[in-house]
């Protein structure tokens, strides 16, 4: 399998095609971008040149370290000055560049991949994924290999920083609509499962300061060797589900590796929903903060639903952080994010941030909780919310096919009865339901997204398209 190569940046798995020459190749290709940047405005204010500046941070998988000293080297000889954050959540890095008013971030985290997996996620100076003509030039120095380097008398330094979660949560704890007397009145007692990732350490301190009385902990310890598959769905999420019940917690709290992404348990064990995470904050931020509000295309209707009851606009971007952001700024958007559990609030940053999504839930769940009569539960408070259903399929293509797209619209002819968007592979809209095709932008695979008003409906949707999808190409 090849290295994976995105707008976001590069993935692979470890000692196969994430090697340490590709490694050091693409490290230098970003700091000969950022030199270019960085060049590009001292000429424009007549300013002197000077060495880019480079946030690094990573998850805690166990080849972290090694890759991040190899990462910051490599900075340090294309002369950049490296502040190094340590163990850190994406978010937490995206906020970091911009405070430290750095050139440009590299992130080492493979997200929900599994454990052998690894990557490099690259982020400008505004501490955002870079934009697709960024992605064009990076790869165009990539190809070339022709690279910036310091001479022995230029190269760059390396300083460390490892206590940037105070600031993010500081930041969070400030947001205006964040009242942390109200959540500490509940006296919620939460499970919090951050699957041995980047949020064991920063996702209890957050709850401790948002006042959350009782605390529990599963896979907490930052170990990095993930006890489960760390994507937070339901088929993996047992044991945590169990604990809950064991402890007899209000709610849990689950995160992705990286901490971008936020999913919730509900106290009898049922799952809030990944694409709820989003519709709940929209719904409580818009009560705050009046705008439009942006998902992506395979995201739910019910965030449609929410901004329309509030008399605001949603709209729909292609799958991918950059695109979401890139259609918040053009459409003013107060919110959005991604229907995987990710929040993106401009007012604290331009990136998905489950640490923001988990202040705004509580928010959200304690100011219900003291207007509601009965079943004050949060399996009571999700009934507030639009019911739709999604299920998923996948499939592992054996290669992409050059005509993939032509495939995918040939399938999409037969159905009249659906408006067709062609923006990110092929969304058939039907009155009621919809399905969503898509080649995944960080795995060999094909993905399909189907919703309707019952889970049965979802999924005969999803496997009825995955059949016809399998018959027309070749798969694993």
């Amino acid at each position: 399998m090849s290295l994976m190569i995105s707008i976001s940046g590069i993935r692979g798995i470890v000692g196969e095609n994430l090697t340490p020459t590709e490694l050091v190749t693409f490290t230098q290709a970003f700091a000969t971008w950022l030199h270019s940047q960085v060049n590009r405005q001292a000429n424009i204010e007549h300013n002197p040149l000077r060495h880019p500046t480079v946030v690094i941070g990573r998850d805690t998988r166990p080849t972290g370290y090694a890759i991040g000293g190899l990462v910051s080297s490599t900075l340090a000889l294309c002369g950049c000055h490296v502040i190094d954050l340590g163990v850190a959540t994406t978010p937490t890095v995206e906020i970091a560049t911009v405070a430290e008013k750095a050139d440009g971030g590299i992130i080492i985290t493979a997200s929900h991949n599994p454990v052998e997996w690894n990557a490099l996620k690259l982020l400008d100076r505004k501490g955002e994924f870079l934009d697709q003509k960024a992605v064009l030039q990076l790869l165009d120095m990539y190809k070339k290999k022709q690279f910036t380097l310091a001479g022995w008398n230029d190269v760059g330094s390396l300083e460390r920083k490892p206590d940037y979660d105070r600031e993010h949560i500081r930041r969070i704890l400030a947001l205006p609509c964040i009242d942390t007397k109200k959540i500490a009145s509940q006296r919620f007692r939460i499970l919090i499962d951050a699957v041995e990732g980047a949020g064991s350490s920063i996702v209890p301190a957050l709850c401790r300061q948002l006042g959350v009385e009782e605390i529990e902990t599963i896979f907490c310890n930052g170990t990095g060797v993930f006890p489960r598959n760390p994507e937070p769905l339901a088929e993996h999420l047992t044991a945590t589900i169990d604990t809950l019940r064991e402890k007899q917690c209000d709610l849990a709290v689950v995160v992705d590796p990286d901490v971008d992404r936020l999913a919730l348990i509900c106290e009898d064990g049922s799952l809030f929903g990944e694409e709820y995470s989003l519709v709940a904050c929209a719904d409580f931020y818009l009560q705050h903060k009046q705008g439009s509000v942006v998902n992506n295309l395979s995201s739910s209707r019910a965030l449609r639903d929410v901004a329309e009851k509030h008399g605001q606009v949603c709209y729909s971007a292609k799958v991918g952080e950059a695109h979401v952001v890139a259609l918040m700024k053009e459409k003013g958007a107060v919110i959005g994010g991604e229907g995987n559990g990710g929040v993106i609030l401009p007012e604290l940053h331009y990136g998905r941030d489950a640490l923001a999504g988990i202040a705004l839930m509580l928010q959200a769940f304690s100011e219900w909780l003291g207007k509601s009569t009965e079943n004050k539960t949060l399996s009571g408070f999700r009934k507030q919310f639009p019911d739709y259903y999604m299920a998923k399929q996948k499939i592992r293509l054996a290669r992409k096919p050059e005509n993939l797209q032509d495939i995918l619209l040939s399938i999409a002819s037969a159905y009249s009865n659906a408006s067709v968007n062609t923006d990110d592979g092929i969304k058939l809209d039907f009155s009621e339901e919809w399905v969503h095709l898509r080649p995944s932008n960080t795995e060999p695979i094909l993905r399909i997204y189907a919703e309707a008003a019952s889970i049965e409906r979802a999924e005969t949707l999803a496997e009825m398209f995955r059949q016809e999808i399998g018959s027309r190409i070749d798969t694993i």
